[in-house]
């Protein structure tokens, strides 16, 4: 940070402290040798009562162990689930190439291809190299995945 605030310090603090008094808490690693990334997603359409905004949630596994996750409301308002279930995957796909690249500086190798579980609709739309008049505005989405599946 370039100009830390109080409210920063104060910020960091509670963590120090959260940290100290539970040492018990953490991430086990257990002893694996295919430390291979596999993702989990899925998305809670039209979640949110007062908005209807839907839910993005997914974790990464590095070998038999939990990496990464993250459970998020949605920027923008889908008006089927399949379209809430792609933006997760696009999301998904996004933080999976972050934390491969971040893996990878760290000195593991053969991370890719990784295997993402997530809803069939999602699937067929990035396998699906047809665009239909319905679908066409989340297309950049769907290109991004398809460019990072074929990498």
């Amino acid at each position: 940070m370039h100009s830390p605030l109080q409210s920063h310090f104060k910020s960091a603090l509670r963590v120090l402290r959260y940290l100290k008094g539970s040492p018990s808490l953490g991430l086990q690693f257990s002893r694996c040798f295919n430390l291979k990334l596999r993702a989990y997603g899925d998305a809670y359409w039209a979640k949110c009562p007062k908005t209807r905004m839907s839910v993005t949630g997914y974790c990464v596994f590095l070998g038999t162990s939990v990496v990464f996750w993250k459970s998020k409301k949605q920027a923008t308002l889908f008006r089927s689930s399949f379209e809430a279930e792609y933006k997760s995957m696009a999301s998904t796909t996004c933080d999976i190439i972050w934390l491969g690249n971040l893996l990878h500086s760290l000195g593991l190798k053969d991370l890719y291809p990784v295997p993402l579980f997530c809803d069939s609709s999602a699937i067929q739309i990035a396998a699906n190299p047809v665009f239909h008049e319905n679908t066409k505005y989340f297309e950049l989405d769907v290109h991004n995945v398809r460019e990072k599946e074929k990498e």
